[in-house]
């Protein structure tokens, strides 16, 4: 049953007087026209005048710092895609539909694999049709338009045609874009204290691991019993179950009703793509085939951070080109240095460990607020809770 005041559309029930429209009802759509001859061999790597890619695009921003230039020329030939405050932006080439809203006034043009958006006259405020362009009513479009179809590219006679549900005043609009500005503003905020952290924690490995005098040179097979797993049958997993199987991957590749090996385990991918990954796994858990673990004769919490350090020299033992691996007797060979006292090995574990619980922390708490924000999109976007 539909509740009072809300009515029954053909993108869903939103309010009774909020309209459905479609981009060529009250938007105007601009791209460089056939490229007009632009070509690679143009774009400078400094310059006064930005040109935007699709590879531009992150998480609703365009990373200026990745952006090419062009001259000046170039950027005055079609004053229809210089690009404005307010502007929305959408990919329409290769990864289609990633979107980036203005919010800053900027010299910048576009090449030929971007859409700007624009209302007509004041039929919207731009940044409601941002986040409507984020929401499950585009993605949905897009996956339809996507369904059957080998053609990576969105044509601006099927974008047209996106239908989209808009409140009938720009007071509420606006109401709508600033509560999921605000939540995306805490979001990055967070994104950025984790970009600290991990920097401070990175610095703090560099200095508390860097052999010291006094450290011993070892194997890592003289500390460590390397051991590989078992594999299961890929049948026999089940999401529903509790422990996750561990394979060559960085996520678990499954969940079953049994585990081979203890928790609190250090692990190293044997094989794929992220051969030489190392993770401590703090549950029990099934180890796969593809997977190596480490019975360790020193502080295990030490030779974690140690390996974690040392990660990318791990990975350069990988061998083969199509599917590489990490053969065992490599692993055992492989040089640390380490100091030589249990205590100096848990005082750099504990220092270590905490930093990192603290960036997990933070990272629970990141998620939070990004579930949080869908909520509040799916609310505010439908109309379910209105703010005016």
């Amino acid at each position: 049953m539909i509740r009072k005041g809300y009515k029954q559309t053909e993108i869903g029930i939103i309010p009774q007087d909020w309209e459905v429209k479609s981009i060529l009802n009250n938007s105007t759509l601009k791209a460089r026209i056939g490229w007009q001859g632009l070509t690679v061999a143009e774009y400078l790597d400094n310059g006064e005048f930005y040109l935007v890619t699709g590879t531009d695009f992150d998480n609703g921003k365009i990373k200026w710092e990745t952006c090419h230039y062009v001259n000046k020329d170039r950027y005055i030939q079609d004053k229809n895609i210089q690009v404005k405050v307010g502007d929305v932006l959408i990919t329409k080439d290769g990864t289609i539909g990633k979107v980036a809203y203005i919010n800053l006034p900027i010299d910048a043009t576009l090449n030929g694999g971007v859409f700007v958006v624009r209302p007509k006259g004041n039929e919207y405020y731009p940044q409601y049709l941002f986040y409507i362009f984020n929401s499950t009513y585009f993605k949905d479009f897009l996956n339809k338009l996507a369904a059957g179809s080998t053609i990576n590219h969105l044509y601006q006679k099927d974008f047209i045609s996106f239908r989209y549900p808009l409140p009938p005043t720009l007071a509420e609009q606006i109401a709508i874009s600033t509560a999921l500005s605000d939540a995306d503003d805490l979001i990055s905020s967070i994104e950025k204290l984790i970009d600290k952290k991990r920097n401070i924690k990175q610095g703090a490995m560099q200095q508390l691991l860097k052999p010291k005098d006094g450290w011993v040179v070892k194997k890592l097979g003289e500390v460590a019993e390397i051991k590989k797993g078992e594999q299961l049958n890929r049948s026999t997993l089940n999401e529903n179950d509790i422990y996750p199987v561990i394979n060559g991957g960085i996520l678990p590749s499954g969940y079953t009703d049994k585990w081979n090996q203890k928790a609190e385990t250090i692990i190293i991918s044997e094989g794929g793509n992220s051969c030489g990954y190392v993770n401590f796994i703090r549950t029990n858990f099934w180890q796969g085939g593809h997977c190596y673990s480490l019975d360790t004769k020193i502080k295990k919490d030490f030779l974690f951070q140690l390996l974690k350090s040392l990660e990318s020299f791990v990975m350069g033992l990988r061998v083969g080109s199509g599917l590489p691996n990490i053969q065992r007797n490599r692993l055992i060979d492989f040089i640390i240095n380490i100091p030589p006292s249990l205590e100096e090995q848990t005082r750099i574990a504990i220092i270590l460990s905490d930093m990192d619980a603290e960036i997990e922390g933070l990272e629970r708490k990141l998620n939070k607020y990004r579930m949080i924000k869908q909520g509040m999109m799916q609310e505010l976007l439908t109309g379910k809770t209105r703010l005016i």
